[in-house]
């Protein structure tokens, strides 16, 4: 009995490593197609897709399970296709919110479109300006503090939830305050040294916002797993 025992699991752990051998293959001929067809970002979910095999049939079932959300992380390295798209539109409306806010201020300026006139100078909002990367950044490090904090999975899901208006609210403060600068002190001085600079430090204000944010949803320890 025992002898029939042993070969039944023998035929199961066949059976299971031709399963994750036709996985790997698949995954590797995915790989292989959307690189021949320049289609990258297909590429690069073909890619994680090929880890995860990769990791299945050396370390097994269980160590996938371990290692799912750095497998699934890798999906915010990807550059999908709409990120580009996107990058006008969120441009124009970074350039309204941030006239419309310098306006109520009391500075005297004309948006139309992406283009903002001052007494002294006249300006475009450029693709740099939409935040894109700042959105993508921050999403990505939302998404890692949602995994190691410990709390209740609405606040986890929240602090993800937050990661756009928070992104858009700080490159909206970034671009209305240069406007302030070129009125004042001339463009030169706004969009060379001021303009380069800035924007680390209002990236460093919406982290600085994390915190009080993370302890308001009630997300406020780590995991005892990862320390």
């Amino acid at each position: 009995r025992r002898i029939q025992l042993d070969k039944t699991w023998q035929w199961r752990m066949e059976i299971g490593d031709s399963r994750r051998l036709v996985v790997l293959a698949v995954s590797l001929g995915f790989y292989l197609y959307f690189l021949r067809e320049n289609a990258y970002y297909l590429a690069a979910f073909a890619t994680i897709g090929l880890l995860c095999s990769l990791v299945w049939n050396f370390g097994g079932t269980g160590t996938v399970r371990k290692l799912a959300f750095p497998l699934g992380y890798l999906v915010l390295m990807v550059p999908l296709p709409f990120v580009d798209r996107a990058t006008l539109p969120l441009a124009l409306f970074t350039g309204v919110c941030s006239g419309a806010l310098v306006k109520f201020l009391g500075l005297p300026i004309t948006v139309v479109g992406n283009a903002i006139t001052l007494p002294n100078a006249n300006l475009v909002i450029g693709a740099q300006c939409s935040g894109i990367n700042s959105i993508i950044a921050l999403t990505a490090l939302t998404t890692l503090a949602a995994y190691l904090l410990v709390g209740p999975l609405w606040g986890r899901l929240s602090l993800v939830a937050l990661t756009v208006p928070m992104a858009m609210l700080g490159n909206i403060l970034r671009v209305a305050n240069p406007l302030f600068v070129a009125r004042y002190y001339g463009a030169d001085a706004a969009f060379q040294f001021y303009h380069d600079y800035s924007g680390i430090v209002f990236f460093g204000l919406v982290l600085l916002m994390l915190m009080p944010l993370t302890r308001l949803l009630r997300c406020r320890t780590v995991r005892p797993d990862v320390i």
